[in-house]
Formats: structure tokens, C-alpha cells, sequence
């Protein structure tokens, strides 16, 4: 038998197909072991799995904040920085990283559910089937313990009986072979009583033997069937299930690699969109984007004018004489210096009336007073008395410092540089037509549906899509006069560049034609911008030579203005003939441009033509203010 069992355990080697019932019919304790050690080997690897399961959460959830955090917000500056490459790319990268989080929450969840939740609940079954097979193996044992110590009761009790048999065979002997004893006394004592009691022994011997003899054969058979049969069936059921149990471990880490490996493509797609995005950065696109966002419009300076000293020069100069240069500088050119800037302002305060206007006159006709009305009557103060006067009244400084070009309205961004302007308004346009698109097809959607409706009454009231027709189209309607009203400022600022443009080419090509001489006098410098927009008047004359030296202090308080818009226009009721500086002569029933509203002092300041404007009494004319003109403006 022991040749058998080494033979059957080579071939086990061989075949690799062993039987833990032939090859471990005596090993139950380590079998037990063994078995208790493969459950907690598959609670270990389940602890693991949900640990890595748990990591990948954790990681996926601080990789979602990490873009999250990054993202662009709404309504803030960084906005603005996502016109740049570099910033679309850093957004992209930012979205693919989300991406890339969703696929750690995915191995998560796959993780949770294949593996951990399965090898659970194969724990649990797998403990109960352990249960039930050792039980099986330990009733097993137990049976054949109990018929073993029955097998030992009776060859013990038999052993006993044999020797009890045997002692009574010799104490009979020995009376019956006694010499002394006579023949009477051998019968009389020993004859009945050691015959029956030696038969008695005998009988009992006999049947301890035979009761021996059944439990032999009864423990030699369920020792057969237990060795044979019981423990290699119950061993068997062990070894199928630890096998199972390795099987799916097996299976389990598999499935693990399986979960990672299905989304390696997604990953792999997320880290070409993060290279897609760092390819997509072009530095030239940027360099690009930062002339559109910063470029104003504006033109270069020119040369700067040489400045004569050398020609006597009176240090002050009189009113009358500065306005009278302001006028001829006017009339001649409007030019840009940037070393005078924002003096319009400056100078229609300067050459305003002073004194209240005069009474309009008595008499219903103009007949009445040969010479019209009397212009105020101005003293002459030197031009630094003006200036102090000017400089220390902080009234006026708020006014001028609160001018704004176009009023306050900042509808028409009129205060941006030409070229930023015209890119806000053509984005304004551009969201005002998409709304009227949006618009327009709304009501061609409310159009077929109320024809629906007309020729199929049961679906629905063709009367209750009216309210909401007319709705679009009153929205429609104002849409459309504001597209109007940016195109017209559009094609305002257009122009402006265009013309601009023009008189940068010919002062560029009238610059190299004269380039290598040093004139005295540039007429092309005239036409000089700061860049901030500011401009000022031709400063070719003597006098206005001398009021910008004494004028830079200040110059810095004053906006760059252009002319002042229209507020209206008024009508002369009387003539008047302006004759001190800042007024301007009308006649009887002449049409003017207001610009400037009375501002308490009775004078209204009014324009005639683009280069000729001034003060008239308030109440020699007739208002007709337009309550819609942008840009009115009065100054208390």
C-alpha cells in the first residue's frame, strides 16, 4: 500500500493533477491551516484593492480641484487673457486634466464593483462552504474514533476473559492432580465447583472472542470507508474549493489590470489634447494679439519746431493780441503738439465774458436801437492776471476736470483710442445682429406655427401667438435702431482712421522729401497727437510761443477735447454785434449751433461754422435744445 501511495504521488508531480484525499489522507490539521491562510490571503488582497480603489478617488477628486481652481471664472479680468494662446492652451490643458480625473474615478468605481464587492461576497460564501466541509471531515473522524475505541473495549475485555478462562483451566488442573487429596475430597470440594466455574470462563472468553472478532471486522471496514471513501470525498470538496478560491484571485487580478487598461485609450487621448493644446500655442498669434489689444490709432509725432530765440520777443503779452493769434491759428489749421496739451478747454474759459450780459433791448424792433445791444465791456488784464484769476478758482478746475468728450455717456466708448474703439463697436455690432438673427428667426418659428394653427384650428388659438409676434417685433425694432446707431458711429470712426492714415502717408513722404535740410518752420509737425489723444492748436505764432511757457504747469488738469458737440440750435432775436473777445456777432433772425447752455451768468456759447463760435447773450436769442443729443452738458 505504501508502494501505491508513492507511486500515485510521482505521478502527482507529473501530471500536475493531484488528490488531496490519496496524497493527504492524513494531513486534516494542515489542510485546515491551509485553507484558514487562503481566506485571509483573499481578505488581504480585498483590503488592497479597495485601498487602491480609495487612493484613486482621493486623486481624482484633488486633480478635479486643481483644475477647478485654475478654471476661468466668469466676469473677471482673466478673461481678458484667454485671447492669448498661451492662455486657450493652459484652458484646454486644464479641461483634458478633468477629463483624465473622470478616468481615475472610473478604475474607482470599476475596482469597487468587479473586484471588491465580488470578493466580498465570495468571501463570505467561502467561509460558510469551509465550515461545512471541515464539519463534514470532523464527524468523519469522530466515527472512526468512536468504532476504534469499541474495536480496543473488546480486545481488551476478550484479553481479560481469555485469562480469567485460563486461570480457572489451571486452578482445576491443580486440584486434580493433587496427591494428597483422596479421591472423596476431589469430589466432594473441587469436582463440581472448578469444573463449572473453568466451562463458565471458557464461555465468556469464547464470546468476548467472538464480540472482539465483530468489532474488528466492523472497525476494519469503516476504517476502509473512512480512508477510502469519507476522507477522500470531503478532502476532494476541500481541494475544489481552495481551488476556486485561487482561481478567482486568478481572475481578480486580472480584472485589475483589465480596469486600468480599458481606460488607457481615454488617458491616452486626454495626454495628446494636453500636447494637441502646447501645440497650438503660436508665439507670433500673441505678439499679434497684443498690438490689437494696445493699439489706440494714433500717429507718431512729428519733428519738432525749432524755436527761434534768438528774435526779440516781448516777455508779456496782451490778452487781445493771444486771442487774436488763438484765432488765426484757428482759422488757418487745428493742430496737435505734445508739448501743450488739452488747451481748448483752457482757452474758451480764458476768452469767456466776464461781465453780465446786456439787458435785451425795449423796443420790440431792432430799429429802435441804432447800434444794437452792447456787448459786455471787458477790462484789459494782462494775460498772467488771467491766468492766476484761472488757476485759483477751484470751481472751474472741477468743471474742466469733469469735461468729458461726449458727454458722460460712455455708450459709443467714445473714450477709448480710435482703434479700440472701433474694434468695441464692431463687437457691439456684432452681438446686436446676432440678437436681431435670434430675433428673426423666433418669429419666422411664431409665423409657420400660427399658419399651423390657421389651418388646423383644433390644434391651437392662432389669436394667442399675436401678443408674442408683436413683442419680437417691437424688439426687433429697437434692435435694429441700435445696430443703426452703432453702424453710424462705426463708419464715424472708420473714416477718422482712414483719414488719419492718409495724413500719416503724406507727411511721411513730404518727411523724406525734405529730409537732410533743417527747415525753421515744420508745417508738418503741426498736425501732432499725443497718445493719449490730446490735442492743441498750431503754437507757430509769437504769442502762443509765449502763453505755452507759461501754460505747462497746468497743462496735465485739462482732457484732450475736440469740438464741443451741438446741444440744439437757437434763433437771434435781436443783432448783436460781439466786439470783446470770446462773444460772436449774429444778426436778426440767424440761425447758431448751441454747444454750451447758459450757465447762470446769462451768456450761452454758440457755434457758427467749425472754426467760429463764441458767447451771445441768453437772452437775445431763441433755445431750441435737442433733449436726445449726446453730449449736452452744463456746468453749475
Amino acid at each position: 500500500m505504501h508502494s501505491n501511495r508513492g507511486l500515485s504521488r510521482r505521478n502527482c508531480l507529473e501530471t500536475m493533477s493531484c488528490s488531496w484525499g490519496t496524497e493527504l489522507w492524513d494531513q486534516f490539521d494542515n489542510l485546515e491551516k491551509h485553507t484558514q491562510w487562503g481566506i485571509e490571503f483573499l481578505e488581504r488582497y480585498t483590503k488592497f484593492v479597495k485601498e487602491r480603489s480609495e487612493i484613486e478617488l482621493s486623486y481624482a477628486k484633488q486633480i478635479r480641484n486643481l483644475s477647478k481652481k485654475y478654471q476661468l471664472k466668469k466676469n473677471s479680468k482673466e478673461e481678458e487673457e484667454f485671447k492669448y494662446t498661451t492662455c486657450r492652451a493652459f484652458l484646454m490643458t486644464l479641461n483634458e486634466l478633468n477629463d483624465y480625473a473622470g478616468q481615475h474615478e472610473v478604475i474607482a468605481e470599476n475596482l469597487s464593483t468587479q473586484i471588491i464587492a465580488e470578493l466580498t461576497r465570495y468571501t463570505q460564501e467561502l467561509k460558510a462552504e469551509r465550515k461545512s466541509h471541515f464539519h463534514d471531515g470532523r464527524r468523519a473522524q469522530q466515527h472512526i474514533e468512536n468504532s476504534w475505541k469499541q474495536l480496543e473495549s473488546s480486545k481488551r475485555r476478550f484479553e481479560r476473559d481469555c485469562k480469567e478462562a485460563d486461570r480457572a483451566q489451571h486452578y482445576f488442573d491443580k486440584m486434580d492432580a493433587d496427591i494428597n487429596v483422596t479421591k472423596a475430597d476431589v469430589e466432594k470440594r473441587c469436582s463440581l465447583k472448578a469444573k463449572q466455574q473453568a466451562q463458565m470462563r471458557h464461555q465468556i472468553a469464547e464470546d468476548s472472542k467472538n464480540e472482539y472478532l465483530t468489532y474488528l471486522q466492523k472497525f476494519n471496514k469503516d476504517q476502509h470507508e473512512h480512508y477510502y471513501t469519507l476522507i477522500p470525498h470531503i478532502f476532494q470538496r476541500i481541494q475544489e474549493m481552495e481551488e476556486r478560491r485561487v482561481g478567482r484571485v486568478r481572475e481578480s487580478m486580472r480584472v485589475y489590470t483589465e480596469v486600468e487598461r480599458k481606460v488607457l485609450p481615454i488617458v491616452s487621448k486626454c495626454l495628446d489634447g494636453m500636447t494637441k493644446a502646447a501645440e497650438s500655442i503660436e508665439p507670433k498669434m500673441d505678439s499679434k494679439q497684443v498690438v490689437e489689444s494696445y493699439k489706440s490709432g494714433f500717429e507718431p509725432p512729428g519733428d519738432v519746431e525749432f524755436e527761434d530765440y534768438s528774435v526779440s520777443m516781448k516777455r508779456a503779452v496782451s490778452e487781445s493780441s493771444f486771442l487774436n493769434a488763438r484765432g488765426e491759428s484757428r482759422r488757418r489749421s487745428r493742430s496737435k503738439l505734445w508739448p501743450l496739451l488739452k488747451r481748448n478747454k483752457l482757452m474758451s474759459l480764458l476768452a469767456s465774458p466776464r461781465q453780465p450780459p446786456p439787458p435785451p433791448p425795449t423796443s420790440p424792433s431792432p430799429d429802435g436801437l441804432p447800434n444794437g445791444p452792447q456787448s459786455p465791456q471787458q477790462p484789459k488784464e494782462p494775460l498772467s492776471q488771467r491766468l492766476n484769476d484761472f488757476m485759483g478758482t477751484k470751481h472751474k478746475m472741477h468743471c474742466l476736470r469733469s469735461l468729458k468728450r461726449g458727454g458722460t455717456g460712455q455708450e459709443d466708448y467714445s473714450h477709448l483710442p480710435p482703434e479700440q474703439r472701433r474694434k468695441k463697436l464692431q463687437a457691439k455690432l456684432n452681438d446686436i445682429n446676432k440678437d436681431i438673427q435670434k430675433e428673426m428667426d423666433q418669429r419666422d418659428a411664431l409665423t409657420k406655427m400660427k399658419d399651423v394653427y390657421i389651418k388646423n384650428p383644433h390644434l391651437g388659438d392662432p389669436d394667442s401667438i399675436d401678443p408674442r409676434l408683436e413683442e419680437i417685433t417691437q424688439s426687433l425694432e429697437k434692435l435694429q435702431l441700435e445696430a443703426h446707431k452703432f453702424e453710424g458711429w462705426l463708419t464715424e470712426v472708420e473714416r477718422k482712421l482712414l483719414e488719419k492714415g492718409s495724413e500719416s502717408q503724406r507727411r511721411q513722404s513730404s518727411h523724406f522729401d525734405s529730409q537732410g535740410n533743417t527747415p525753421l518752420t515744420n508745417n508738418y509737425g503741426q498736425n501732432r497727437e499725443s497718445p493719449d489723444g490730446s490735442y492743441t492748436e498750431d503754437p507757430s505764432t509769437e504769442t502762443t510761443m509765449q502763453f505755452k511757457s507759461r501754460s505747462t504747469e497746468f497743462d496735465d488738469e485739462f482732457d484732450d477735447e475736440e469740438p464741443l458737440p451741438t446741444i440744439g440750435t437757437c434763433k437771434a432775436l435781436y443783432p448783436f454785434e460781439g466786439q470783446n473777445e470770446g462773444t460772436i456777432s449774429m444778426a436778426e433772425g440767424e440761425m447758431l449751433y448751441v454747444i454750451e447752455e447758459d450757465k447762470g451768468d446769462g451768456w450761452t456759447r454758440v457755434r457758427r461754422n467749425e472754426d467760429e463760435e463764441g458767447y451771445v447773450p441768453t437772452s437775445y436769442i431763441k433755445l431750441f435744445l435737442d433733449t436726445n443729443a449726446k453730449g449736452a452738458m452744463t456746468y453749475i
